[in-house]
């Protein structure tokens, strides 16, 4: 058996141990890997290497992934669906293990349930808002960032008595902004589960600046919605036809309204691509581990359409349509008790 394994959409920390995992358990089943290069558009133009073994030595440390990414859709453009269909055939892949996020799900789901593509799914995604699962590859290494960026802001937010507006990734789920503003201290969470008004975070600064306490840390999710608040709003659009959020910079936004309403000086820092970046945490890489290794069984199973899930503690199989329904969005309870830390 010919088993296609590739990589979609954003890159994260943990996507190389995945890959490894889901190679070395397919040596194990005598099945010859297939490196589809760049994500969906490697299979749109038959571009794909080899997985020998040699080439997934040394990189579970490693991060992004050895065999590139794109947000490349083939069912966007005219003639890219065919395409991908005759390179299946072409190459020989009795199956494609799909690595990555909810657009890149979409299209393995689409291909099996449609055109009858043996495809299997594996969650990544640092917004961890993939249904059906608990934790997606990515998450745990992007909080982990996020905290230590918290920890450098509050040194000098404190010694300029400034207020200071961290801007992390999260379009339609704030598990990143919650997680790293609760470990981090953050004085106001922003998510986009929540809509708040801009006159809530300048009452809490007020009052943090009256009791003494003359600095503020706030994060902000990148698709948090706040009421009150005017920004420019871009139309660009990726593949997936998702608004580009990085060009809408809600946290500079905040952060010159916070100014202007309480006059202490305000400055914003969005952190972006360096939550995606460097070494994956231990915990991102032995879950890309368990992913990888039970998506290749699924493989020898045949038991397409699903994907492998984190579900307290276990790993359990899940149909994509399920994981698909719906976006895993912040538990509200949690974000009740990040309240409590306000301020």
């Amino acid at each position: 058996m010919n088993v296609g394994v590739l990589t979609g959409g954003g890159d994260v920390p943990g996507l190389n141990p995945a890959i490894r995992g889901v190679a070395r358990r397919c040596y194990q089943h005598g099945y010859k890997v297939t490196g589809i290069l760049d994500g969906w558009r490697g299979l749109v133009d038959g571009d794909v290497i080899e997985l020998t073994p040699d080439r997934v030595t040394g990189i579970l440390h490693v991060g992004g992934t050895i065999l590139g990414s794109s947000r490349t859709n083939p069912f966007k453009k005219e003639g890219d669906l065919q395409k991908t269909l005759d390179n299946v055939k072409v190459l020989g892949l009795d199956a494609i293990v799909a690595i990555g996020g909810d657009d890149t799900q979409s299209v393995s789901l689409k291909l099996w349930r449609d055109h009858g593509v043996h495809c299997v799914g594996v969650p990544k995604t640092m917004d961890n808002d993939v249904g059906g699962t608990e934790f997606c590859i990515g998450f745990d290494t992007a909080v982990g960032v996020a905290v230590d960026a918290m920890d450098r802001l509050h040194t000098t937010a404190a010694s300029h008595h400034r207020v200071l507006v961290l801007e992390v990734m999260g379009r339609h789920a704030g598990w990143v902004a919650l997680y790293a503003g609760m470990a981090g201290g953050a004085d106001y969470i922003c998510v986009p589960e929540q809509s708040v008004n801009i006159d809530d975070i300048v009452a809490t600064l007020k009052k943090r600046y009256a009791e003494g306490k003359r600095f503020g840390v706030i994060v902000v999710a990148e698709g948090a919605e706040i009421q009150g608040m005017k920004e420019d709003v871009t139309d660009a659009r990726d593949a997936f036809g998702h608004i580009a959020l990085a060009k809408r910079a809600v946290g500079q936004t905040l952060a010159e309204h916070l100014e202007r309403a309480t006059g202490y000086e305000t400055r914003a820092m969005q952190l972006g691509h360096v939550q995606r970046g460097g070494t994956p945490s231990a915990f991102d890489r032995m879950l890309g581990l368990r992913l990888g290794v039970r998506a290749a069984d699924m493989v020898k199973e045949g038991k397409w359409g699903y994907m492998p899930a984190l579900q307290c503690s276990k790993i359990v199989d899940v149909p994509l349509e399920v994981a698909l329904a719906r976006n895993r969005t912040l538990d509200m309870d949690l974000y009740e008790t990040a309240k409590v830390f306000f301020g």
